[in-house]
């Protein structure tokens, strides 16, 4: 028997076994469209879970399938939410339930690794959090990732090309020209949120870069903790606080 941890996001489902230090191990990721899941998913699953922590921000119908799937084979299902304080973590919000659960659980775990963090996320989303060095979360930004900007552009004009091309500071041909305008415009909004944090916080305070589109900011921030498994990692910390008497 055995816990595990489910992340559904926009596009994947994300989930892990949870080791006895409450951290995730290997991940195994599946795609979906939005209203259903890759067929055969559960095989990859252990036959019996003793628990499944669970955190979602895909849509109702989605989640109560994955709830539905996981009750065959789960003795006990913990669904996360956003709390206003847990963790050590207090929210900047004043109706925490407007605050992402998935935004939620990455300052959770920013929060266990000590010290003040920027937590980027880059998902359909680009979502930046401060989170400092006692728990006090100051707050946030909501953005179009990368990949969205592109796809976005390519709705509106077809000739524009929702993938491809290159970073340049400075372009040369339109693929480019696209590449480095959207990558670039979410390296500005890290860049002046973390401006912003260092004043906040009294010191430079270091990234930490999780979500499926981490990559297309990596190789620009070259000092950035990169954490692909941080909202999983949040739930290994939801269900140890759970736990606690």
């Amino acid at each position: 028997m055995s816990a595990w941890v489910f992340d559904l996001g926009n596009s994947r489902l994300k989930c892990a076994p949870l080791g006895e230090d409450g951290r995730p191990g290997d991940v195994l990721a599946f795609a979906h469209d939005g209203r259903a899941l890759d067929a055969g998913w559960e095989r990859a699953l252990p036959m019996r879970i003793e628990a499944a922590h669970v955190a979602s921000v895909a849509a109702p119908a989605l989640r109560v399938a994955l709830l539905e799937a996981l009750s065959a084979r789960c003795a006990r299902i913990g669904l996360a939410s956003t709390q206003r304080a847990w963790g050590g973590v207090r929210i900047a919000y004043a109706a925490p339930e407007r605050l992402g659960v998935d935004r939620f659980l990455a300052m959770l775990a920013a929060h266990s690794r000590g010290g003040a963090w920027l937590v980027v996320g880059v998902g359909t989303a680009l979502t930046i959090d401060l989170v400092d060095a006692d728990g006090r979360h100051h707050g946030g930004r909501i953005a179009p990732s990368p990949a969205l900007m592109r796809e976005a552009l390519h709705a509106r004009a077809t000739q524009l090309p929702p993938v491809g091309g290159h970073y340049r500071e400075f372009a040369t041909d339109t693929d480019d020209a696209l590449a480095s305008g959207c990558t670039g415009a979410a390296l500005a909004l890290v860049t002046c949120s973390g401006e912003a944090a260092a004043q906040l916080c009294g010191r430079p305070v270091p990234v930490l870069l999780h979500g499926g589109g981490a990559d297309a900011l990596r190789p620009h921030l070259p000092d950035a903790v990169h954490a692909p498994a941080l909202v999983l990692e949040g739930l290994g910390c939801w269900a140890q606080v759970g736990r606690t008497p």
